[in-house]
């Protein structure tokens, strides 16, 4: 094999969502990053391969305005403003094109972290393998991050990490199970469908498995076009070792269900799943004829839930998560149910597919949930951070999991840029006030940036609603808040509101300065659900396009003439860097048009020098 040497600032193991959003925090916050990812697409269970759609703390639109921030966010929205279709594979494209544009990136796809050396309780260089290149890569870095899923880099450096559930009593855990057991959730293989203008038959292969409606009465398959994440299997075995064993029965479960779907299924109007689908406050559907449904795609790649969980020097535990606890070094937060899965899966059939305990606030995930204890330079983001089981049956959601990849780009560029050498060193203050600028949102922390020259002007407007002044742009904090979300964060607004379109607001300083970069916050519609789904009926709570809310055309304007057009746009957080300083001792931003709203919206405003 052809063998290289790469050096970068970051080494990043795993392309799944996790580890997309960490290598675009890294790039953007100036740290050299390699992207080694083991598949040909970005995305892992996002991806076109899995097709599963992102959740996180908004519990699929039941906690509205707790929609992840940040890179997820203008993903998100570029997903929806470019691929309103809906197509799989132009996700696909779009995280290649967002990790492409990244000068700072150098992506590895189709390589496989194999190894690692090490020098004391330190990783030196992770090696990496393409065989459709014949390539082996040595990747140096003073920092890494696992974003396997399983863990390979972490196991592979001997960080320490568990595996299954704890017992009831390790923690004082009251949804664990009685005792500790290598138990874990099951991994599914989801399938789409096709509504055709004739009847189309279905036969199935001999080795798919057979299913009776008593089996499913709890498991709901009244939608045809997109299924089901309840087609489960595994958790009883290794989800590591045995994945290619559980490949093999998820494609018999899978067009074992669909031969129900179209030759058995003789579902009353009101079964145990349409009572299922009302316990879950979920929408019932009624039941179509299936004779002109035909499968357009099934999926040949298990996508995993749980494997390894790796130690740092916090453990999260269901205390954290249902207290809606807040640490001192918050970087990324939760609020998705716990939600526990039958290790049986479709086996376990007296049983619901899942059981899903209501998490009453947002929850903060502190920075040592998310690097090692034993290796000095190993950070972790995705579901295999530092919790219990039962802790990561909310984590594990992959809004979450991108979030917490995030925080770990932006805290590994940190630790690069200030010349760190062991992440418990790290200032999780200076962690938070970078991320805070990357549009993150940290229950209970807000905008305290020195350098950002914003927070001295004074602000007026052309027009304010009278509960949104243009002073809020200044406060700190980029959404709404609502002590549904946490008691801490009160009920407040947080943006500047016009009277009508269109409108201004602007900053001034007692002296002039020379400004190099604005940041804008827009407002992108958290109260609504937004991401990527195969599901119509979930799709049906989205807007697919720009959202109504945002600011389309707006104009900075300054002393002396100078001016910045912008048309278009559709994004939250927009970030204007200037060719050359702009001295001046005014900023003005003039909103002309929206999507559809008809008042201006603001968050916030950033000015650096």
């Amino acid at each position: 094999m052809n063998r290289k040497r790469l050096q970068a600032d970051l080494g990043i193991a795993g392309g799944g969502m996790a580890g997309v959003c960490a290598a675009l925090a890294a790039a953007r916050a100036g740290a050299r990053v390699v992207l080694i990812q083991d598949r040909s697409v970005l995305g892992g269970n996002a991806s076109s391969e899995i097709r599963m759609h992102i959740v996180g703390a908004s519990c699929s639109g039941r906690r509205p305005g707790a929609r992840e921030s940040g890179i997820l966010e203008e993903l998100r929205l570029d997903d929806a403003v470019h691929n309103p279709h809906r197509s799989p594979f132009l996700f696909d494209l779009l995280l290649y094109d967002k990790i492409r544009r990244e000068p700072n990136i150098t992506l590895l796809l189709d390589a496989c972290c194999v190894g690692c050396r090490r020098e004391g309780s330190a990783i030196r260089s992770v090696h990496a393998v393409r065989n459709l290149t014949e390539e082996a890569f040595d990747v140096e870095a003073p920092f890494f991050a696992d974003c396997t899923g399983d863990g390979r880099l972490g196991f592979e450096a001997g960080a320490e990490h568990r595996m299954g559930r704890e017992g009831r009593s390790e923690f004082g855990e009251s949804l664990a199970p009685p005792a500790p057991d290598a138990k874990t959730l099951g991994s599914s293989i989801l399938f789409m469908a096709r509504r055709h203008d004739r009847p189309v038959r279905f036969e199935a292969p001999p080795w798919a498995r057979r299913f009776t409606e008593a089996q499913l009465k709890f498991r709901s398959h009244r939608e045809y076009e997109y299924g089901y994440w309840w087609m489960e299997w595994g958790g009883e075995l290794d989800t590591i070792r045995d994945n290619d064993r559980i490949r093999h029965e998820l494609l018999a479960i899978a067009l074992g269900v669909w031969d129900h779907v179209k030759n058995g299924c003789r579902c009353p109007a009101e079964d145990s799943a349409s009572r299922y689908d009302k316990w879950r406050e979920a929408a019932e559907t009624p039941r179509e004829d299936p004779s002109c449904w035909a499968l357009e795609w099934v999926g040949m790649l298990p996508g995993k839930r749980e494997s390894r969980r790796f130690l740092g020097p916090h453990i999260l535990t269901q205390h954290d998560v249902l207290e809606g606890r807040l640490p001192d070094d918050t970087v990324a937060y939760g609020g998705w149910w716990i939600d526990t899965h039958p290790p049986g899966g479709v086996d376990a059939a007296e049983e619901y597919p899942c059981t899903q305990h209501p998490v009453p606030y947002l929850y903060g995930i502190p920075l040592r949930c998310l690097y090692s204890r034993n290796i000095d330079n190993l950070f972790f983001a995705g579901r295999i951070i530092s919790a219990t089981h039962i802790a990561f049956a909310s984590t594990r959601v992959m809004g979450t999991c991108a979030v917490v990849g995030q925080a770990v780009g932006a805290a590994a560029a940190l630790a690069a840029r200030t010349g760190c050498r062991r992440i418990v060193d790290l200032d999780a203050r200076q962690v938070q006030q970078l991320l805070l600028k990357q549009d993150a949102f940290l229950p209970g922390f807000r905008n305290d940036d020195p350098a950002d020259a914003a927070r001295a002007a004074t602000v007026t407007v052309s027009s304010a609603q009278p509960d949104a002044p243009g002073e809020a742009i200044l406060d700190g904090i980029t959404r709404a808040t609502h002590p549904q979300l946490h008691p801490a964060l009160g009920e407040a607004g947080h943006q500047w509101r016009s009277a009508g379109m269109p409108a201004w607001i602007e900053l001034r300083w007692p002296r002039p300065l020379s400004i190099r970069e604005v940041r804008i916050t827009f407002d992108t519609g958290f109260e609504r659900e937004l991401t990527l789904t195969m599901s119509d009926v979930y799709n049906s709570r989205m807007i697919r396009g720009p959202q109504p809310e945002t600011v389309s055309d707006y104009t900075l304007s300054a002393e002396g003439g100078w001016e910045l057009a912008v048309r278009g746009n559709y994004q939250r957080l927009r970030t204007h860097r200037l060719d050359e300083p702009l001295r001046t001792g005014s900023l003005r931003l003039t909103a002309h048009r929206t999507h559809g709203g008809g008042c201006a919206r603001i968050f916030e405003i950033r000015v650096y020098e």
